[in-house]
């Protein structure tokens, strides 16, 4: 009987192997509750849904952990400059400035659990995913004499730690959830100080450290009402702007002096 073994097991293969090739892969599709917001005089901040689905998911309950998903919505990168003071002569001064040429105006980073934790470092690097893998590209134009790795670095973390003091950098290690087998979900913040313009939302999908799919999606960040009428002349028209406002704030000047003068 065992002679036939062999025979069996492969014509077993045979069978299931070529159902497990074409078993459909898993991937994402994901979306926004809104791709569009408006900023007006009133804007006092609001939140956006991420939403989204597993394709061909194979998690039994949403509890298991099977996947992993990050969402990332990060904002168009501009150049910054972060200053070091120090102490020279009792006085606290700017020493050494460090330039970067792009760094993601706004950085919203939610996840079923700590990006270290959900793929290796080379992988969150190449996707710019998490923190302390957001590209950072110094410039020449930096004022400092340190080139080692240990002073970008600290640089950086400066960097970092400014932009989430302005909340315009947030993290939620725990922020996306599932509420099914395939159906999750994440809510990210948008500070009243959010820079216009658009955002771009990444939603990526791992399972076992490996990364199955990507989706992305762009939410407009728009003025509206009056401000964006303000802004669009001061853009165009900068210097019948300046001579406008020079006007208006001599007039309420004079204006204000008029109304709380003393009687003689």
């Amino acid at each position: 009987m065992l002679r036939y073994l062999p025979a069996v097991v492969a014509l077993v293969f045979c069978a299931v192997g070529p159902a497990l090739a074409d078993a459909p892969k898993e991937s994402v599709e994901a979306d926004a509750s809104t791709r569009q917001v408006a900023i007006t005089s009133s804007f006092t901040g609001t939140e956006i849904l991420v939403f989204g689905a597993v394709e061909n998911s194979v998690q039994p309950s949403p509890e298991a952990g099977t996947y992993d998903v990050i969402v990332v919505v990060e904002g168009i990168p501009a150049p910054v400059v972060v200053r070091m003071k120090s102490r020279v002569g009792g006085i606290w001064v700017n020493t050494q400035s460090m330039r970067f040429a792009s760094v993601p105006s706004y950085y919203a980073i939610a996840s079923t659990r700590p990006v270290d934790e959900v793929a290796d470092r080379a992988v969150l690097d190449a996707h710019g995913i998490g923190f302390d893998h957001v590209r950072m590209v110094r410039t020449a134009l930096s004022r400092t004499d340190a080139t080692d790795d240990a002073t970008l670095q600290a640089f950086k973390q400066a960097l970092i730690r400014l932009k989430e003091q302005e909340r315009v950098y947030v993290k939620s290690d725990f922020g996306v959830s599932f509420i099914g087998r395939s159906l999750f979900r994440a809510t990210i913040a948008l500070p009243p100080n959010v820079p216009v313009g658009p955002l771009t939302a990444h939603v990526y999908l791992f399972k076992e450290g490996k990364m199955l799919g990507e989706y992305s999606n762009r939410v407009m960040l728009q003025r509206e009402g009056i401000e964006r009428y303000i802004h669009e002349a001061a853009m165009s028209q900068p210097l019948i702007y300046g001579i406008v406002t020079v006007l208006l704030a001599a007039g309420s000047g004079l204006a204000a002096a008029f109304a709380f003068r003393k009687p003689a």
